[in-house]
């Protein structure tokens, strides 16, 4: 299976983990709220690379249990990509701790994620489809 990338949105208690990215010249999204998720390393499934991720950017370990919905994404120019959604369950939020990437990363209410001018437009359209099929469930 071909693709580049995979994205995770974590969810818990009205919450998503969300980090801002850097500044630094050259990459894509400079200074905008992101989700989780990165370029697809040799031999990973898209999962694989999201949780790795998840693991690299905020220091959180999820089971591939704890994703509950999945979405291939073909952007043109990109190529296919993964969105996933992971609700882990968690009693209360477990602090994320910033990796290599990224000026800072915490919990962000979902409705203030999903409406801020300063996240990534295609990410929050992605997560807002989730939730829409999830309420219509």
């Amino acid at each position: 299976m071909m693709f580049s990338g995979a994205k995770l949105a974590v969810l818990s208690a009205g919450h998503v983990l969300a980090f801002l990215r850097d500044m630094k010249p050259g990459i894509v999204y400079p200074g905008l709220w992101d989700l989780p998720g990165g370029g697809r390393e040799t031999g990973e499934s898209p999962l694989d690379c999201a949780l790795r991720e998840c693991w690299e950017e905020a220091g959180l370990r999820l089971r591939p249990a704890d994703v509950v919905w999945s979405r291939e994404y073909i952007r043109p120019g990109a190529g296919a990509t993964w969105f996933f959604v992971a609700q882990p369950g968690w009693l209360c939020l477990p602090p994320p701790r910033l990796g290599s990437e990224g000026r800072e990363v915490r919990w962000m209410k979902l409705a203030e994620f999903l409406g801020r001018d300063d996240a990534i437009a295609h990410l929050q359209a992605r997560l807002q489809a989730y939730l829409q099929e999830a309420k219509a469930a």
